[in-house]
């Protein structure tokens, strides 16, 4: 029986041929079933996840409408440094309670009527302060459609610029 001959180490090796073998077979049939990209279970599974979740990365700036939002530090810098326009869009009442110094004061339900006043700001960055919580992208589409260069929203209105301590004044 020539089996029976066979040193040890060359039946070892031999059966380690044939694991290897089995091995490489196994690795050929998965490399296979990869190049399905929907043939897989896990695959369709990845794809999907993938999907919902750079629609949730998305939808916030679906739903600003593009409208770029800031918060105190940026708009106190784009105020200092680069002459931004403050346009406080509450009421009446409530501007006269308290707002940023040199705010223009054009509420809300007015800025179609009174966007001329902001004419000459066209080139200039424009910071919209709004109520705190209540959250109103009107203005601020409005202006961009008028041609406005830069328009941007402050992150929670006038009630983080007083969380910050910033300046505020009283009519």
């Amino acid at each position: 029986m020539p089996v029976a001959r066979r040193s040890r180490n060359f039946y070892v090796s031999d059966k380690m041929g044939r694991l290897f073998n089995g091995v490489r077979n196994c690795m050929e049939l998965s490399l296979f079933q990869g190049h399905f990209i929907f043939g897989r279970l896990e695959n369709l599974l990845f794809l999907i996840t993938a999907i919902i979740s750079g629609l949730m990365l998305l939808w916030p700036m679906v739903v600003r409408g593009g409208i770029k939002e800031i918060d105190t530090r940026e708009a106190v810098q784009l105020i200092n440094y680069q002459d931004a326009v403050v346009l406080d869009v509450r009421d009446d009442s409530e501007f006269t309670a308290g707002h940023l110094p040199n705010a223009k004061h054009v509420p809300s339900e007015k800025i179609e009527e009174r966007w001329a006043e902001l004419e000459r700001f066209k080139e200039k960055p424009i910071v919209v302060i709004y109520r705190g919580g209540v959250h109103s992208n009107k203005p601020t589409l409005f202006l961009k459609k008028q041609g406005f260069a830069h328009v941007v929203n402050l992150i929670g209105g006038i009630d983080s610029w007083k969380r910050a301590g910033l300046p505020m004044v009283k009519r």
